[in-house]
C-alpha cells in the first residue's frame, strides 16, 4: 500500500514508488506495530541528502531487502525538514549512543516510540567494519523475538536517560563584555588562520560566527575579529564551496581549503551568507563582499523562488551525468579543459582554466574540477571575465539540473526575507525588497492560521500549507524576518506581525524559568521535549527567538519582551567561552544587547529624498542589532500597526529628523546623514 502518495513531503514522495510500505510518522504506524508484535524501523532523512539517496537506490529499492523490512517491521519515513522535533529527539539518542550522528538515520523502536538501537548509513553488503542493512535488520529481529525482556530493558533505560538529561541553562542571565572576550579568544584558538574558518575537514561556513565576529568588531573595534570575518569570506568565496558561474553556496567543503563541496545547496545557508557578506560590505566597503551578496541574493531568487513567491528548500548534489545516465554528486558543477575548449573555443578556454583553477587533473574526481577564483590567478579584464562567466553558465544550464524540493520552511523563509531585504536597501535593488515582501505575503496568507491556536504551520508546498505545527525557530525566524522587513519598507504591519509571533513564544515555547522549548506546550508529545540552545546549520530556535524578542523590544519599549530575551540569552553565558562555534548566533544576539541594541527613528515623509537619505543611512550603521523605524510623526495614539519609535518625534526645523537611542534615552536629533553615520556606526555609500 501507497501510504505517501498524498503528503506534500518532495522527500517522502521520493520513496512513494518503493517496494517497501513505508508509513509517514502517525499514531496509526504505531497502532500498526502494536497489533504485529513488531519493531518500528524509523528512517530520517532529507530531500537534498546525497547519503540518503545512496541508501534508497541500495537498500530501499531492493525487492529482497524491502520484502523483509515489510514482514518483520512496521517501516516509518520522516522528511527532518517538516519534522525538526522527531528527528531532534532520536537525533540525540543517536549521537548518545554511537558519538557520531547524520543523515540517513535509522532508528529502531517500539510501540511505545521508545528507541532500542541506532545507526545511521547502512551498506548493502559489510564495508570497512560496518554490518550490512541486511544484517542490521536479521540482528534486530532476532533480538526482538528472542531476547524481547533484554530489549524492552534497552529502550526503557535509553528513554529513561533521555528524559533526564538537564540542560546547562547557566545563570539565567545575559553574558557580559567579559564572556564576549573569552569567546572571541576561544575562536581565534580553532582560527584556520590559512585558509579561514574554523577546524579542519569537513569544513562548514561559519555564517552566525562571522556575524559575531562583525557585530564584536562593530561594538569593541577589534581589528583581529573583523580579519577573521574578512579573510574567512573571501577564502570560501574564491573556492569551490561558492558556485562561481550562478553563485551561492554548497552546504559544506569536505576538505580544509573550501575547494570540493557536498554540491547541494541550502536556502538557509545562503541566506545567512547573504547577509553575513552584506554586512561585511557594509563595514569594509568590500566589493568582492558586494559582489558575492547580491549574487547569492540573485541565485536564491533565480533558482529558488516558488510560483507562490515563496523560496524553496534546497537543491540536491546529485544530478545525472549525460555520459553514463547515472545520478551522481556534482555533475552539474563540474569542468574539464577540454569542455571549457569546448564551449568557449581554444584561447577563451585556456584562460577560463586559468581563472578558475581547471586543470587536467582535476581537483575532484575523474579527472574534473569545481570551480574556484583563485588569488594568484591570472588578472583578466573584468569585461573578459564576465563574459566567459555568462557562457559557461548558458552552457551549464543546459545540463540535467539537480532536483529542487519545493517546499517552503517558515523559518528559513524567514532567514531569506531579512537577507533580502536588506541586501535591497543596501545595494538600492527595490527588485530584492519586493520578492522578500511577496515571501513574507505567503507566510502570513498560507502559514498563518489565525484559528488553531493560533499557529504557524511548518511547511507548504504549491501554496498547501503542511500539516505540521512550526517549531520555535519558525516563530523566531519569522519574526526576525518580519522586523528587518519593517525596518527596511517603513511598513508598520511587519512589526505588527513579528509581535504576535514573539508573544505566541513567550505563551507556548517558554518555561518558567525562562529557557525555551523547540515545541509549543499543545504540540505532539514525544519521548522527550527537545529543548536544544546550540546554533548549527542554522539559528537554533531558542537564539533565533532571543534575537526576535531583543529586537522587537528595541521597537516597542517592551520590558517583559527584553527580560525574556535577557533570560533567554543566559545560555549563551554558559556556552559561549567554551563552545563559540556552536552558539554563535546567541553571541551575535548578546553583542546587539549589550550595544543598546540603538534604536533609530527617521522622522519625515517616505517620498522625501532627504528622508530617504537618513533611512538609508540609519540602515547602513554597524551598531549590532540596530532597529529602524521610518515614517510621519505619529501622536500617543498612533493605529496599532504603527511604529511606536515615532510617536512623538518631531521634525527639526520642517526638516527630516533621525533620533537615535538607546533604551529610549536619545542622542541630539540630526537633520545630516554624516552625524547620523556618526551616532549609528559609520556608513559606506
Amino acid at each position: 500500500m501507497n501510504r505517501l502518495a498524498g503528503v506534500t513531503s518532495p522527500y517522502l514522495l521520493q520513496h512513494a514508488d518503493n517496494p517497501v510500505d513505508w508509513w509517514p510518522w502517525t499514531p496509526e504506524a504505531f497502532e500498526e506495530a502494536r497489533r504485529r508484535d513488531v519493531p518500528v524501523l524509523l528512517s530520517v532523512g532529507y530531500s537534498a541528502c546525497h547519503w540518503c539517496h545512496v541508501m534508497a537506490h541500495e537498500s530501499f529499492e531492493d525487492e529482497l531487502t524491502a520484502a523483509y523490512m515489510n514482514e518483520h517491521f512496521v517501516n516509518v519515513k520522516v522528511d527532518r525538514e517538516e519534522r525538526p522535533d522527531i528527528d531532534a529527539v532520536y537525533m540525540e539518542a543517536v549521537q548518545a549512543a554511537t558519538g557520531q550522528g547524520g543523515w540517513p538515520m535509522t532508528v529502531f523502536l517500539n510501540a511505545e516510540a521508545e528507541p532500542f538501537y541506532f545507526g545511521t548509513y547502512f551498506p548493502p553488503e559489510p564495508r570497512h567494519g560496518m554490518p550490512s542493512f541486511t544484517q542490521v535488520l536479521e540482528g534486530v529481529r532476532t533480538a526482538w523475538v528472542g531476547r524481547p525482556d533484554e530489549v524492552a530493558e534497552v529502550a526503557s533505560r535509553i528513554t529513561r536517560d533521555l528524559s533526564e538529561r538537564q540542560l546547562d541553562y547557566g545563570k539565567a542571565e545575559a553574558p557580559g563584555p567579559e564572556e564576549a572576550a573569552r569567546a572571541l579568544l576561544a575562536l581565534t584558538r580553532e582560527y584556520d588562520s590559512t585558509r579561514g574558518g574554523f577546524g579542519g575537514a569537513p569544513k562548514f561556513p561559519p555564517s552566525m560566527v562571522l556575524e559575531f565576529l562583525l557585530r564584536h568588531h562593530a561594538r569593541t573595534g577589534a581589528e583581529g575579529a573583523l580579519q577573521m570575518a574578512a579573510d574567512t569570506c573571501e577564502a570560501m568565496a574564491r573556492g569551490g564551496i561558492y558556485d562561481q558561474l550562478g553563485g551561492g553556496f554548497a552546504r559544506y567543503a569536505v576538505d580544509r581549503e573550501w575547494v570540493v563541496p557536498h554540491f547541494e545547496k541550502m536556502l538557509y545557508d545562503n541566506a545567512l551568507l547573504c547577509r553575513v557578506y552584506a554586512h561585511l560590505w557594509r563595514s569594509t566597503g568590500s566589493e568582492l563582499a558586494r559582489r558575492v551578496a547580491l549574487e547569492t541574493a540573485d541565485f536564491m531568487v533565480r533558482e529558488l523562488r516558488t510560483r507562490e513567491g515563496g523560496f524553496a528548500s534546497a537543491l540536491d548534489a546529485d544530478s545525472e551525468d549525460p555520459s553514463t545516465g547515472r545520478h551522481v554528486e556534482g555533475a552539474y558543477y563540474a569542468w574539464t579543459p577540454a569542455r571549457l575548449r569546448e564551449v568557449l573555443g581554444e584561447e577563451d578556454g585556456e584562460a577560463a582554466a586559468a581563472c578558475f583553477g581547471v586543470t587536467e587533473e582535476g581537483t575532484f574526481e575523474h579527472g574534473a574540477s569545481v570551480l574556484q577564483l583563485p588569488k594568484d590567478g591570472p588578472a583578466l579584464d573584468a569585461a573578459k571575465v564576465a563574459d566567459i562567466k555568462a557562457r559557461l553558465l548558458a552552457a551549464r544550464s543546459g545540463r540535467p539540473a539537480p532536483g529542487r524540493d519545493d517546499k517552503v520552511v517558515a523559518a528559513w523563509n524567514g532567514l531569506a526575507i531579512a537577507a533580502l531585504a536588506e541586501c535591497g536597501a543596501f545595494f538600492e535593488r527595490p527588485d530584492l525588497v519586493e520578492r522578500a515582501t511577496e515571501a513574507a505575503d505567503l507566510l502570513v496568507r498560507v502559514h498563518f492560521d489565525a484559528t488553531a491556536g493560533p499557529r504557524l504551520a511548518r511547511t507548504s508546498k504549491d501554496g498547501i500549507v503542511g500539516l505540521n505545527a512550526g517549531v520555535l525557530e519558525d516563530y523566531g525566524d519569522v519574526a526576525e524576518g518580519f522586523l528587518a522587513l519593517a525596518s527596511v519598507t517603513g511598513e508598520g504591519v511587519w512589526l505588527e506581525f513579528a509581535g504576535f509571533l514573539v508573544d505566541l513564544v513567550l505563551d507556548r515555547f517558554t518555561a518558567e524559568d525562562g529557557s525555551l522549548y523547540d515545541t509549543a506546550h499543545d504540540a505532539e508529545k514525544l519521548i522527550r521535549r527537545p529543548q536544544d540552545p546550540t546554533d548549527t546549520a542554522a539559528p537554533s530556535g531558542w537564539t533565533a527567538a532571543a534575537g526576535a524578542l531583543l529586537s522587537y523590544a528595541a521597537h516597542s519599549g517592551s520590558q517583559a519582551h527584553r527580560t525574556a530575551a535577557e533570560r533567554a540569552l543566559g545560555v549563551v553565558q554558559a556556552l559561549g567561552p567554551r563552545v563559540p562555534r556552536f552558539i554563535g548566533h546567541g553571541l551575535a544576539v548578546a553583542e546587539a544587547l549589550m550595544d543598546g541594541p540603538r534604536e533609530v527613528a527617521v522622522v519625515g515623509h517616505p517620498e522625501d529624498p532627504a528622508t530617504a537619505a537618513l533611512h538609508r543611512t540609519a540602515l547602513l550603521g554597524t551598531a549590532p542589532g540596530a532597529v529602524v523605524a521610518v515614517g510621519l510623526p505619529l501622536a500617543a495614539d498612533g493605529g496599532a500597526a504603527e511604529f511606536p519609535l515615532l510617536v512623538d518625534r518631531a521634525l527639526t526645523d520642517d526638516l527630516p529628523t533621525a533620533y537615535v537611542c538607546r533604551h529610549f534615552v536619545c542622542a541630539r536629533p540630526t537633520t545630516e546623514p554624516a552625524e547620523l553615520a556618526e551616532q549609528v556606526g559609520g556608513a559606506h555609500p
